[in-house]
């Protein structure tokens, strides 16, 4: 359930290598405050002391390195196959990322809308949160592709690993309120703008 205060809420979601990061700037753009729910949970790991009390109770002291930083590669071989595992990381993390978006919500009273850039929008139930959700979508061929010259240290069978155990695309679309196509031939840009458009007047609305 989501409240009437503050700028209406928008999700940006899709899956690895959809081009949701580069919808984003479009966005931003267009002066529409986004709000990286991946950096700010990057972020919250290293500084928030509450939550790094957490994983380290939940996963052992070897979760942080001496200098404060998350232990990436142990907490990755910690949870890598081990659905129970993740589930208890994902479930002290996106509260918090929860809250935080909350506070960060508020903090931007002024603009019409504000954009929430996740994943795992719905996997995390997030979407919960939010008054309206854009999914983008594109290929898994294209995907594949984008995320191989984006991230060289992953194989294609990586990525198609990642692709199979995230939320169908065609899921996602069903439960959004939006759909932006971001394969080979479609043009972003004006679809950001005419969604944005519809947004304006949405957040007038309310």
């Amino acid at each position: 359930m989501t409240s009437n205060k503050g700028p209406l809420k928008v999700g940006l979601t899709g899956g690895i290598g959809a081009g949701k990061s580069v919808v984003a700037k479009v966005f931003a753009v267009l002066g529409v405050p986004v709000y990286e729910a991946d950096d700010r949970a990057k972020y919250l790991l290293t500084h928030d002391t509450v939550l790094k009390q957490s994983v380290t109770d939940a996963f052992g002291k070897d979760a942080y390195l001496e200098n404060g930083e998350p232990n990436r590669p142990y907490l990755a071989e910690k949870v890598f196959g081990d659905e129970e595992r993740l589930a208890v990381l994902n479930g002290l993390v996106h509260p918090r990322i929860g809250e935080d978006f909350a506070e960060w919500h508020m903090a931007n009273e002024g603009a019409p809308y504000v954009l929430k850039v996740a994943a795992l929008l719905f996997e995390s139930g997030s979407y919960h949160q939010l008054d309206k959700i854009i999914t983008v979508s594109a290929s898994e061929k294209e995907r594949v592709e984008r995320t191989l010259m984006r991230d060289q240290h992953r194989s294609q069978a990586q990525i198609r690993s990642i692709i199979e155990r995230q939320m169908p695309a065609q899921e996602k679309e069903l439960q959004s309120n939006f759909v932006i196509k971001n394969d080979k031939g479609d043009a972003v840009i004006p679809q950001v703008l005419d969604l944005h458009k519809k947004l304006l007047t949405l957040s007038e609305k309310r």
